[in-house]
């Protein structure tokens, strides 16, 4: 069964955006300079990996 949208299109709710999860996750990982999503995370450990074996970029 297809997921039923809102009558207005392009018109959509996030409760993790009203209640400012978003704005925290993104400022800690900011601060911290380390990603809070997994893709930027293993992005950011491959790469580490990657110098660490063959130096430099």
């Amino acid at each position: 069964m297809a997921k039923k949208s809102t009558p207005i299109p392009g018109l959509s709710f996030s409760w993790k955006r009203a209640l400012g999860i978003s704005q925290a996750k993104q400022k800690i990982a900011r601060e911290t300079g380390i990603p809070l999503s997994k893709q930027g995370l293993e992005r950011k450990i491959g790469n580490t990996i990657l110098k660490a074996i063959f130096g430099k970029k």
